[in-house]
């Protein structure tokens, strides 16, 4: 996913890593502000609520999630904005639930979750590779991040 308006943004408010070129948001309120953006996943969510499943930003919303059938894989053109809705959502249960996750953009808009490690998860091509193969399953990369 490119979100340039926000990597502008970020760049505009001095909140770039001077070593990676990268925007790390620093500020707190700025930081809820990213992951309150980054978590609105409109079409994921409205494609889970119609399968009767309701997303709470939980890790074992991410589970339920895997359990769906994949319907979505029968209208070509939503699949991939579906994954990215996925991806970002899986990135926003790992940013809530995680200790020391944080969002991260690279130049162009690319978000990323960096841990606390330091270790980054391109969570947007995960939920890419899930919707459109069903692996990996997002419960299986959220419990790699909250081991790492």
């Amino acid at each position: 996913m490119n979100i340039p308006f926000l990597d502008h943004w970020l760049g505009r408010h001095g909140e770039r890593d001077k070593g990676d070129a990268a925007a790390t948001v620093h500020d707190p309120e700025r930081a809820a502000a990213i992951t309150e953006l980054l978590s609105e996943c409109e079409l994921l969510r409205s494609r889970a609520a119609q399968a009767g499943l309701e997303l709470d930003d939980s890790p074992q919303s991410l589970t339920a999630l895997d359990q769906l059938p994949p319907r979505w894989r029968d209208d070509p053109e939503e699949l991939p904005w579906l994954g990215n809705d996925a991806g970002l959502y899986l990135g926003t249960v790992i940013v809530r639930t995680v200790p020391g996750a944080a969002w991260h953009i690279w130049p162009g808009g690319h978000p990323v979750v960096r841990l606390a490690s330091g270790r980054e998860i391109g969570v947007v091509e995960a939920g890419v590779e899930w919707a459109f193969n069903g692996a990996p399953e997002l419960s299986q990369v959220y419990a790699e991040a909250s081991e790492a």
